[in-house]
């Protein structure tokens, strides 16, 4: 694998920002030395040029030319004045280039090497060029007497001189160059410090995977997934998640993610489905970074879960009821047996006139044939925990009701298991009355206990009569009247439990 791939996105980053900050500071501090060479240059330009016009221009230096012994009076003059403005050399030398002084005695009388053609036509000659003491920056200018060129003043500056004072400039511009790159270096270390603790050292081929794995597990998973920051924002929600919230969070999952709550397998109703929920919260370096809600569908357990909980209730109930009615079967018999006809065919009437008095009553009052069956079955199951299980005389339901049956039987088969539940542990009599009646234009439900009652939180989400657990019969409910346009009232029962009357509108 290459380095690059086994380094982190931090580590990356801070060798590029390391050479691109190298590179710009070098660049920089090469312009500033080029501009600094080309400073000093100038300056020992402008010092020749205005040392060599001062010489020529001295009334010493004229006098000295027209003398017989020139050297004599112009070698220490010249040598003062060198001295004097720290300069390598001066020279004045005769329109035949022949020298009259120079720093190296020796050479006086020797010939001038260098241009001279511009000084001797009355200009000032400029140039670097290499003498008898190396490579220098010169200038040469014409000494005149009554307008004649009688003499000319070369004055110059070695580049060795210039280097050394280059050399010393150079403080001035290595400091701030060290002070810009150590603190690039700093900063690019902290910055990629910061950046390897958000990415956790990954490398861009590592992250590049974790996405791709992060992306087709959003896509695969089968749960809903929705993760929200730690201001209780939505982030994401995966494919399941916006099939089964839809494009809007309904106010429950709004209200659990804004809860923050640690929630492990809570019922959740969402439109028509029921959810079960799983959150957690999300921390990193001891903080709160966000939460996770997980989401499964199951919607159709609960369906058949309800199903075979009726089932199984009256199975139980059809059971006892079938031992009970051995027993009396075998009752009657004994008293036959013993001849005791009369009381044995009194007893069997009265039994089939009980079963057949609760029959009649439901079928005559509900024609709907499932709502019929439904509380038929509750009869049962009422017998079955010692309660009672009583349908109003003013029942009225015909089988031509628009009231979808899947509807009617949720408020009614969940109101009558919340009754029986609320009645399981009180004292007797323990009794739950049942009316359905169909008015002009809307369906009532009335169901009444003899339990201790509803709180205010019963048609809540999670909230359940049973000592255990989180129930959604009567969250079902409201969310059938909720449908339907329709409304729930609490009330107090005359038996002291509690009256719960749902209003479904129907079409005319």
């Amino acid at each position: 694998m290459p380095l690059a791939r086994r380094w982190s996105i931090a580590r990356q980053l801070f060798v590029l920002q390391v050479l691109v900050v190298t590179v710009l500071v070098g660049i920089g501090t090469t312009g500033a030395v080029l501009l600094v060479r080309d400073d000093t240059e100038q300056a020992a330009i402008d010092q020749v040029v205005g040392i060599a016009e001062a010489v020529a221009h001295s009334p010493t230096v004229v006098d000295a030319v027209r003398g017989r012994n020139p050297s004599a009076v112009l070698q220490p003059y010249t040598e003062s004045v060198r001295l004097a403005t720290d300069t390598d050399f001066i020279v004045v030398m005769a329109p035949d280039r022949t020298r009259y002084t120079h720093t190296r005695p020796e050479l006086i009388g020797r010939p001038f090497i260098g241009s001279i053609e511009g000084a001797l036509d009355g200009g000032t000659v400029i140039e670097t060029s290499v003498g008898t003491l190396g490579e220098s920056v010169r200038a040469v200018v014409p000494v005149r007497d009554r307008g004649a060129v009688v003499a000319l003043v070369s004055v110059g500056i070695t580049t060795e001189a210039l280097n050394q004072k280059l050399l010393g400039r150079t403080p001035a511009v290595a400091i701030p160059t060290a002070l810009a790159l150590l603190l690039a270096a700093v900063g690019s270390w902290l910055l990629s410090r910061r950046l390897r603790r958000q990415t956790h050292g990954l490398g861009p081929a590592e992250m590049t995977r974790m996405y791709e794995y992060h992306d087709a597990v959003l896509h695969s998973v089968r749960e809903g997934l929705v993760v929200a920051d730690r201001s209780g924002r939505v982030t994401l929600v995966n494919d399941e998640g916006r099939r089964l919230l839809g494009d809007d969070l309904p106010p429950e999952i709004t209200e659990l993610v804004a809860s923050k709550a640690l929630v492990e397998d809570e019922p959740v109703l969402a439109g028509d489905r029921i959810l079960v929920a799983n959150q957690r919260v999300i921390r990193s370096e001891g903080q709160t970074i966000g939460t996770v809600l997980t989401l499964r569908d199951h919607t159709e357990l609960r369906a058949l879960t309800g199903e075979l909980d009726s089932v199984r209730g009256l199975t139980e109930a059809l059971r006892s009821q079938a031992h009970e009615a051995a027993n009396r079967l075998h009752t009657v018999l004994t008293m036959v047996e013993l001849g005791r006809t009369e009381e044995a065919v009194r007893l069997a009437t009265a039994e089939l006139e009980v079963a057949q008095q609760l029959t009649d009553q439901v079928v005559g009052s509900v024609s709907e044939p499932a709502l019929a069956a439904l509380l038929l079955g509750k009869s049962a199951q009422a017998a079955e925990r010692g309660a009672q299980l009583v349908i109003d005389e003013a029942s009225r339901l015909s089988d031509t009701t628009p009231l979808p049956s899947r509807d009617l039987i949720t408020v009614v088969g969940n109101l009558v298991d919340n009754a029986l539940e609320a009645v399981a542990g009180t004292g007797p009599p323990r009794e739950v009355t049942v009316l359905v009646a169909e008015a002009k234009d809307e369906v009532l439900v009335r169901v009444g206990d003899t339990g201790p009652g509803l709180p205010a939180e019963a048609f809540e989400r999670g909230w359940s009569t049973k000592a255990r657990g989180r129930g959604l019969g009567l969250a079902l409910v409201r969310q059938v009247a909720d449908r339907h346009g329709g409304s729930i009232e609490v009330a107090a029962s005359p038996g002291g439990g509690a009256l719960i009357t749902v209003r479904l509108p129907v079409a005319a």
